[in-house]
């Protein structure tokens, strides 16, 4: 993973644990399981998701959602309930020191997966699971509130955050439970063994303060997929992304997690290993489709309501909270707003009618975007740029290409210049396995500006030795049709989205294959037009020769083909 991950990886490491909850004396009754963070070792803070302590609320999971509800006691659970955490040695242990009595391992029920026979060590020493005790549940009000802005109202029957498949058979009451609990985290602490020595215990994290990183910041998410089901396999699983989106403290990542993930560490690779936030939903549906995003709530927020919880749930608890770890700030190298990279400032929001997408600045009254965003030459337009939020911008369609021609592009004159944009450089040369970024309004539209997603360039298709369509790993979502795909190390333009993919013969979206135009078969008429008017390069798009049609025959909604989503 390269040398800026080395130090993020042994922080996400010492910190990933998991948790378990079970009944004392109901074996039969099965068992939850979450991953969680290691606030402080030293004090045995851990901090993990909610949701396995549903089925032990007094009240069930309506006490989660009860009007001004934001921390519970932990008494609020049932005495039945056992915890239990367990984590890998640290640096400082021995490796490979032996372990006594370790138990047969648990299976998470909401993983679906058959409890089998304690396994046999595989070579990942690990620690014998310690007893814990719950000081009390809690949520971030902020958080909860952004979630309803975005997830709520008419679009709430589109999304899903269950984790499972939409067609797996789960019930409404747990589906339930789980969106309840979706926002919802424990603090826990942990009942030392005699043996234990504090200097296997390692430091306290450092958190990021809220805002600090910028969309596009590479993020590193700590889990344990499957929660307590083969800890020696599974346990602190990596997985690299960058920030795509954020609404206050409800963050978005392309880093790619999976069920039992849920409440596991996501750091900063700048500084190495600034906690950013805590894996929230590792899967987000939405029209019954995965789009390949997780979602975060972020670190500060929510220790700063612990603080807070515990003062007023345990008076005599003031130095407990002292204990949890603050924000860092600028003596650490963490600026507290980091603009970001500019490039990403290029994309817009495309605005024809009741159709929008998304576009980018090529120059400061030239927007590029889809056909299928602005079909029609001549049709007025509403551009938003990223910033200001509230700007906006008239223009029309000054030329479309035909249904017929395989590249699906639209050029927008504006009325006005766009001021502060930066100009992006088009690339001469791709490079395969390059690492790109995608900046498009998928997912939220203009509720939150454009998300970023991390990719790599995967394939440059030719044509006579003359690029002729580019595909990325980059999850692209409906409504980034028309963003700009940047070359994440210099900046420079590559191409424009176009579409991903739909398989026909089963209905799914893979928003990790997409396919883009490569931005030198536009950038000579471009520019033609740019100087003197003439849309005659811009029209010969329409008459690309019959190998290019070919290539991008995945457009054409064939019987027995893939076709655009988009």
């Amino acid at each position: 993973m390269g040398r800026q991950w080395g130090p993020a990886m042994r922080v996400a490491e010492q910190a990933g644990c998991v948790v378990s909850t079970s009944r004392a004396g109901q074996p039969e009754a099965g068992s939850w399981s979450c991953s969680g963070v290691i606030l402080s070792r030293s004090q045995g803070l851990v901090l993990c998701h909610g949701g396995i302590f549903t089925p032990f609320l007094r009240a069930g999971s309506g006490a989660l959602t009860a009007a001004g509800a934001a921390f519970l006691p932990g008494d609020s659970c049932c005495e039945d309930l056992r915890l239990h955490v367990q984590w890998s040695p640290t640096a400082a242990s021995p490796a490979g020191r032996p372990e006594r009595g370790r138990p047969g391992l648990c299976t998470p029920q909401c993983a679906g997966l058959e409890p089998g026979p304690p396994a046999r060590h595989r070579g990942r020493p690990l620690q014998t699971p310690h007893p814990a005790e719950l000081l009390l549940l809690l949520s971030c009000p902020a958080f909860r509130a952004h979630f309803a802005r975005l997830f709520g109202s008419e679009t709430a029957e589109q999304w899903r955050f269950a984790s499972a498949a939409p067609d797996a058979e789960v019930s409404e009451d747990e589906e339930e439970d789980q969106l309840r609990a979706l926002g919802w985290f424990a603090l826990l602490r942990v009942r030392p063994g005699p043996e234990e020595e504090a200097d296997e215990r390692g430091p306290a994290v450092a958190v990021a303060p809220l805002g600090a990183l910028p969309k596009g910041a590479p993020l590193l998410a700590c889990g344990s997929p499957f929660g307590a089901f083969c800890p020696d396999i599974f346990l602190n699983t990596l997985s690299r992304g960058v920030l795509s989106n954020a609404a206050g403290p409800l963050l978005l990542t392309d880093a790619r997690c999976l069920p039992g993930t849920e409440g596991g560490g996501v750091f900063a690779a700048r500084p190495a290993g600034v906690l950013v936030a805590l894996v929230a939903a590792p899967l987000c549906w939405k029209a019954r489709e995965w789009v390949g995003l997780t979602l975060l709530c972020a670190a500060a927020p929510l220790l700063r309501a612990a603080r807070t919880a515990l003062r007023r749930l345990r008076p005599c608890a003031a130095s407990l909270a002292a204990l949890l770890p603050p924000e860092v700030g600028a003596p650490w190298g963490l600026p507290l707003r980091d603009p970001g990279p500019p490039w990403a400032a290029a994309a817009v929001l495309v605005e024809c009618g009741t159709v929008w997408g998304s576009g980018v600045v090529l120059a400061p009254r030239l927007v590029v975007t889809c056909r299928h965003v602005a079909p029609r030459e001549a049709a007025r337009v509403l551009v938003r740029p990223t910033t200001p939020k509230s700007a906006k911008i008239w223009g029309h369609v000054v030329f479309a290409t035909q249904e017929t021609s395989p590249y699906d592009i639209a050029v927008v004159s504006l009325e006005e210049d766009l001021e502060g944009v930066p100009i992006p450089v088009p690339t001469e040369h791709f490079h395969k396995g390059e690492a790109v970024s995608v900046v498009g309004f998928g997912v939220f539209g203009q509720a939150c500006g454009p998300s970023v997603t991390s990719g790599i360039l995967s394939a440059v298709v030719q044509v006579d030795d003359t690029p002729v369509m580019l595909q990325t790993t980059c999850a692209v979502h409906g409504g980034s049709s028309g963003g700009p795909i940047f070359s994440t190390c210099s900046g420079d333009l590559l191409g424009i989205v176009a579409s991903n993919t739909r398989d026909n013969n089963t209905g799914a979206t893979y928003p990790h294959l997409n396919f883009s135009i490569p931005i030198t078969v536009l950038q000579p008429a471009l520019q033609q037009y740019s100087l003197t008017g003439d849309l005659g390069g811009l029209r010969e798009l329409d008459h690309v020769s019959e190998p290019v049609r070919v290539v991008w025959r995945l457009q054409r909604p064939l019987t027995e083909a893939l076709w655009s989503k988009l």
